[in-house]
């Protein structure tokens, strides 16, 4: 008999992880089918699965069953976009479905117990892509051969595997469970390890081994590092142990598709994995689709080989502005253009930066009324209708209507347009002094003129600050646009040179109370908005700025607070007062959401017409599972 164990998956008191979500078949004996043109020395189908694989129920879903075979073509802009395969393919210990809900994958089931206690559950017969035993060694080799070992992890264990500063006990209980338990709470846990880029808490330890100096033998190792130019065991290991990228087709995997060899940086070829463990209701083992290549091309010609008929699904470079001449392309090449909307809190984010050095920027910037000016100072309709035709959301750069957190309020407060209050909040502030052209003065004397910084990387940035830049021209501020570099952008922000910036919206902006709101509290040191406090945070206060704004202080309470947190209840609270915070002060300005992200789908079965398109969550295809798309005839 085939089922999916389904368990009760009780995190924090909340039912967090429905196995029932990834619409498992009913319990029945499978006739499983053999895949055509499968390698001859494989063994059937029924010895590569996992006792109990995850059965799939396509009907349920409203997905048509499939047939294996075929080839799907894609473009990629640069050569390392080839990791995206592990993006899309998403096999993940516990992924999000379609609904947000947190699911088993690779995983059979999770206990967890006072949100501190993990039990991980894998599917006994489960095999790597090369036919090996997948299970508890694997966990154990992560944890103890690489992440405790101080010559391949030397900064130490990552955030989500602390809780309160301190790490697990991990234990074996047997060949296909674990555990891991924390003193406290540890809610980042499972969150991390359905990203879209995971944190891979388990290697091939059968292959990995072989190059670690605790297990392999001396002369191979040396003459490895030597062959891949490596200076010792350790950039060797690390070299090899290429669970993202896909750089390295001998490292076995899980995933749906892996590299095969031979390509060059201009081609990629991924083959299915014989040992997947996912399969339809039919007993047709997943993925459907054979191989996926991937070809690079001149980023700003996917587009037009798009509509050439090149890519059977495209995305990546794809971006609003090409959708009039992909629609042109549809009758001649027979392709389908779908809309997705972008799940990024806005498309277009202004961000003030809240530490930066210059004394005078810095007072100004934090003071609410000069933030609330600027935004109401901005004509969002007539951007969303001159770049947009429309189609997006105008509002604050915050989470959308699809997340259950959503309020008005928080994408509409301080977000009209009202040249009118803008500049009566100006003079309140006491910056009525202008110049001859009528640009106001700060209050040393400078005029008001705002240097913008951009990554130089989407003109539709520079389309819309131009924009920006009229209204608030109206306001007696004056904004000159500079385009950099992605790097330099940064560096800027960590000297504290950086006044304000323009960025994407909120990478998440489809939270639902149980993933983390990290990137609404200053918590990371890459953050434009607020470096200072954000590297204070991650050196434990040995860089940066502890935060001294009174609302950026209490954002990181709150932060904290999720942290510890032990019930759903409690969580949404914390997460309703953030998202209350930001819509109060208007610490980000954002423009226009919801923008319409084409998919050209071409010859491909499966793929949704309307769907959110994301990086956390969604993994952009992955949440919809690409590995249930198949060819048309």
């Amino acid at each position: 008999m085939i089922s999916l164990k389904c368990r009760s998956w009780s995190v924090f008191g909340a039912v967090a992880l429905v196995a029932a979500s990834l619409a498992a078949a009913p319990v029945k004996a499978l006739d499983y089918k053999e895949i055509p043109g499968l390698e001859s020395n494989l063994p059937p189908t029924a010895e590569r699965l996992p006792a109990e694989p995850l059965v799939v129920d396509l009907e349920a879903k409203g997905r048509a069953t499939g047939k294996n075979g075929g080839t799907l073509h894609t473009l990629i802009g640069r050569s390392k976009d080839v990791r995206l395969i592990n993006v899309w393919g998403y096999a993940r210990l516990v992924g999000y479905n379609e609904a947000l809900d947190l699911v088993p994958d690779i995983l059979e089931s999770v206990d967890v117990e006072d949100g501190r206690i993990f039990t991980l559950h894998t599917r006994k017969g489960h095999k790597w892509s090369d036919g090996e035993p997948f299970g508890a060694e694997d966990f154990r080799y992560f944890y103890e051969d690489i992440a405790l070992n101080k010559e391949l992890t030397p900064s130490g264990l990552p955030p989500f595997l602390l809780a309160n500063g301190k790490p697990p006990k991990f234990e074996v209980l047997d060949e296909t469970t674990v555990r891991y338990t924390w003193e406290d709470p540890n809610p980042l846990f499972l969150p991390e390890l359905a990203k879209a880029r995971p944190p891979f808490i388990y290697r091939p330890a059968h292959y990995l081994k072989k190059f670690h100096e605790k297990y392999g033998d001396p002369a191979f190792i040396e003459a490895e590092a030597a062959k891949t130019k490596a200076r010792g065991w350790a950039p060797l290991h690390n070299k090899m142990d290429d669970m993202y990228n896909a750089r390295n087709p001998d490292l076995p995997t899980l995933q749906p598709w892996m590299l095969a060899p031979g390509d060059s940086d201009r081609r990629f070829t991924l083959v299915r994995n014989p040992y997947y463990h996912r399969v339809d209701s039919t007993g047709q083992q997943l993925p459907y689709i054979d191989k996926v290549v991937m070809t690079v091309a001149d980023g700003k010609l996917i587009a037009a080989k798009t509509q050439a008929g090149e890519s059977n699904l495209q995305a990546r470079n794809l971006s609003f502005s090409d959708i009039t001449v992909l629609k042109q392309g549809e009758a001649q090449q027979h392709y389908t253009t779908a809309l997705w909307p972008n799940s990024k809190g806005s498309e277009i984010s202004i961000l003030p930066n809240l530490t930066v050095k210059d004394p005078v920027w810095r007072e100004l910037l934090r003071d609410t009324r000069f933030r609330h000016a600027l935004s109401l100072g901005v004509d969002r309709t007539l951007i969303n209708r001159t770049l947009f035709f429309g189609l997006g959301k105008e509002g604050n750069d915050t989470v959308l209507s699809q997340s259950p957190l959503y309020e008005d309020e928080y994408r509409t407060e301080w977000a009209n347009y009202d040249p009118e209050q803008a500049n009566a909040l100006l003079d309140e502030i006491g910056l009525t002094k202008r110049d001859g052209s009528g640009t106001r003065l700060l209050p040393d004397g400078r005029p008001l003129e705002i240097i913008l910084e951009t990554s130089g990387e989407r003109q539709v940035e520079e389309d819309a600050l131009e924009l920006v830049g009229e209204n608030w021209k109206d306001l007696g501020i004056k904004l000159f646009v500079k385009p950099s570099q992605r790097d330099n952008l940064r560096e800027r922000a960590i000297s504290g040179d950086l006044v304000m910036s323009v960025w994407t919206g909120f990478e998440n902006g489809i939270p639902t109370s149980e993933m983390p709101p990290s990137d609404y509290a200053p918590t990371r040191g890459d953050d434009l908005s607020w470096f200072a406090w954000g590297d204070y945070y991650e050196t434990a206060g040995k860089g940066g700025e502890k935060p001294d704004w009174k609302p950026a202080a209490r954002l990181m309470e709150l932060y904290e607070s999720w942290l510890k947190s032990t019930s759903k209840e409690e969580r949404t609270e914390i997460w309703e007062e953030m998202l209350q915070i930001h819509a109060d002060e208007t610490i980000h300005i954002g423009l226009v959401s919801e923008v319409p992200q084409p998919v050209v789908i071409n010859g491909v079965q499966n793929v949704p017409l309307t769907a959110i398109y994301g990086w956390d969550p969604g993994a952009q295809f992955g949440m919809h599972r690409m590995d249930e798309f198949f060819m048309a005839d």
